[in-house]
């Protein structure tokens, strides 16, 4: 009987390597396309485009594109601009939404769940629709800059970050987790003495790593690919991030060589900072463990 079932367990085993390793090349196929697209001059980029030399680093191939990005636009300022904005609204927005959906989860005030089921429902609201008034908003706030108090937050890195410190998504991340805890936790911590923010801060943020990992990858991605609002709110290249600095590459002559080097480029932050969150969220899930 073992003589018939191991081979058949092989097979499984063997297919289900298969369907991983096409899964795999699906996604990592179009980066290795862009990074190999990126040492190629654009007649011979084109060129490979129609057979299997697009993936491959063969012919004319250097970094000629690179140095070529940096002199069309500041990538290095870009690249700086997206990596402070982005990483300073994720660690606020986590802080707050985390306090926030710890609120819904655990205290009990009038109105709770018509206040989350509103905070949910703007999910549906395209930001589209809503980036002209907000714009209004922000060009009539004031704020202290290096001359003193001034009108409109246009070109300005809190522009960026402000409106986006709260989100729905990320609310309902943390009240879908934080429900799902032992409930004794809580309980044992009050009884303690330990007050409602000594139980969110001791308790339960310990305890959450993949749902601050998971929120916090989502929120990156979201950051970083910002266009339409940076694209309103910012007129100087000083405070751009990289989305809007992509424009540089298509004013007059489009040349791909480097579209593909400026995008290798700014795919390294994100790639970066994914690496970095999946160690987090494997560790924090293998030292998470509620005992008895």
């Amino acid at each position: 009987m073992a003589a018939v079932t191991e081979p058949n367990h092989g097979l499984r085993t063997a297919g289900r390597y298969a369907l991983l390793i096409a899964v795999a090349l699906v996604f990592i196929l179009p980066i290795l396309f862009m990074v190999v697209s990126s040492l190629k001059p654009d007649a011979q980029l084109l060129r490979d485009t129609a057979s299997a030399a697009a993936f491959l680093p063969v012919g004319d191939v250097s970094f000629d594109n690179y140095a070529a990005a940096f002199r069309r636009a500041p990538v290095g300022l870009f690249i700086a601009n997206s990596v402070f904005i982005t990483l300073a609204t994720v660690l606020v927005s986590l802080f707050l939404c985390s306090l926030a959906a710890f609120a819904f989860a655990y205290l009990e005030f009038r109105g709770k769940s018509l206040v989350l089921a509103v905070i949910i429902a703007t999910l549906i609201i395209p930001f589209e629709t809503i980036a002209i008034p907000m714009l209004m908003v922000v060009n009539s706030l004031p704020f202290i800059g290096a001359s003193g108090l001034q009108w409109g937050w246009l070109n300005t890195y809190h522009v960026q970050i402000v409106p986006f410190l709260a989100d729905a998504l990320t609310i309902f991340l943390f009240v879908q987790y934080f429900k799902d805890l032992p409930k004794e936790l809580i309980e044992a911590a009050r009884l303690d003495g330990a007050s409602w923010f000594d139980v969110y801060r001791l308790v339960i943020v310990p305890i959450a790593g993949p749902v601050f990992a998971t929120a916090a990858i989502l929120k990156f991605l979201l950051m970083y690919n910002q266009y339409l609002w940076p694209l309103m709110v910012t007129q100087s290249e000083q405070f751009r991030p990289v989305m809007v600095g992509l424009q540089y590459f298509f004013q007059l002559n489009t040349a791909w060589g480097e579209v593909m080097a400026y995008l290798s480029m700014i795919t390294i932050p994100v790639l970066a900072f994914y690496l970095l969150l999946q160690r987090a969220f494997i560790a924090s899930i293998a030292s998470t463990g509620i005992k008895g």
